[in-house]
């Protein structure tokens, strides 16, 4: 769709845009295309899968892929029916890279509407239309937006006081070039824990700390412990004795000095020093800090209060897909959590385009069309 950036002077007018070509846009627009739906625009500022593309080489999807379409269930990892990535991949815990080419891929297969290397410059709203500016000028009017702009790509710096001397885990291309012998990680989610994992397989000493044992945790919820495939990794990394979990440790201060650098944590009176700049896996920002103001925001949480069709109770016409959804303590940051809602999505905005939405049915029986929150919650018997 090249074609669709116009002269600077003229408007492009559209049905939908989706902001974000990974794998929350690529899905809602999957579904979008299948009602009918062609006047929209799928805007990366990237290329598609720009965000997995970005992760180290080492890390890898902690859900598993199964290509269980056969039977009638959809693949973890899958974001758009009829496909599968444990099938196109032929491999259970793809790579960054490797899900960047299965996006790619569904991209491609669909003839979806992307448009690459193209930035929003500026979102205005005005009586129920959206004025887009992208890049060279061009300017976009639609009444739906869907953002789909995820958060890997804004790392969450700006925790405490020297947070900037640290390396976020975001920006290592490799641990295998990471010099140094002894680290510490700040942070034991996922990212912190799966930095642990890669230095020590490369023999170095790794200390992680974190305000809560994650790694004892145990819930239903892995948006709130730590995932199997993490857990039997470190369990076998730790009998190498190169991994030490130090819990009640929040960290207030990171300092430079005399060439090394001094950690300073809550309850502790002696600080932790190394040689070697510490690693923050404290998260990403959301991007909707780049459009904050369309939203309205739980005062607590800090996160955006969404109506039953996950648009915005501040403006209408903007809807948010991908893992920032939140519904009280319904968190859908996995991709499994938040393509249910696809259908939600699709069928409001179908709806008010006047389509004909009864064929999103079919995604019921897929785990892409989730609208009853009611059955969402309970916990593992055993």
């Amino acid at each position: 769709m090249d074609n669709t950036k116009n002269n600077k002077n003229d408007i492009m007018k559209l049905d939908v845009v989706v902001v974000g070509a990974g794998p929350a846009g690529l899905g809602i627009s999957a579904m979008l295309v299948d009602l009918g739906i062609k006047r929209m625009a799928i805007f990366e500022k990237g290329k598609v899968g720009e965000s997995f593309n970005k992760w180290p080489e080492e890390m890898r999807l902690i859900t598993p892929s199964f290509t269980t379409n056969f039977y009638g269930q959809i693949d973890l990892n899958s974001v758009v029916s009829g496909t599968s990535p444990a099938y196109s991949l032929r491999t259970e815990h793809p790579t960054g890279k490797e899900y960047a080419y299965y996006l790619k891929s569904i991209a491609q297969l669909l003839s979806l509407p992307v448009i690459e290397q193209t930035k929003i410059k500026e979102l205005i709203y005005s009586d129920g239309l959206f004025t887009i500016e992208i890049d060279d000028g061009v300017m976009v009017e639609t009444e739906n937006v869907i953002w789909a702009a995820g958060e890997y790509q804004y790392p969450q710096k700006r925790v405490f006081t020297g947070s900037h001397l640290c390396l976020h885990n975001s920006k290592i291309k490799t641990w295998d070039k990471v010099i140094g012998d002894e680290f510490y990680i700040i942070g034991a989610y996922e990212s912190g824990i799966d930095a642990a994992i890669h230095l020590s397989r490369l023999g170095k000493k790794v200390c992680v700390l974190d305000e809560v044992a994650r790694w004892n945790e145990k819930t239903t919820d892995p948006s709130l412990s730590l995932s199997p495939y993490t857990l039997d990794r470190l369990r076998t990394e730790m009998v190498h004795g190169r991994i030490e979990l130090i819990d009640n440790s929040r960290v207030q201060r990171v300092k430079k000095s005399e060439g090394q650098y001094e950690i300073t944590v809550m309850n502790k009176e002696i600080p932790f020093l190394c040689k070697t700049r510490p690693i923050l896996a404290t998260g990403f920002e959301s991007s909707l800090s780049l459009i904050s103001e369309f939203f309205n925001w739980h005062e607590e949480e800090s996160y955006a209060l969404l109506n039953e069709n996950d648009e915005s109770t501040k403006t209408p016409g903007l809807f948010l897909v991908g893992p920032q959804v939140r519904h009280d303590n319904l968190i859908f940051c996995f991709i499994y959590k938040y393509r249910q809602r696809f259908g939600v999505v699709a069928n409001a905005v179908g709806r008010r385009l006047g389509f004909d939405t009864s064929d999103l049915e079919k995604y019921r029986g897929e785990g892409l069309y989730l609208d009853d929150l009611s059955c969402c919650g309970a916990e593992c018997e055993c």
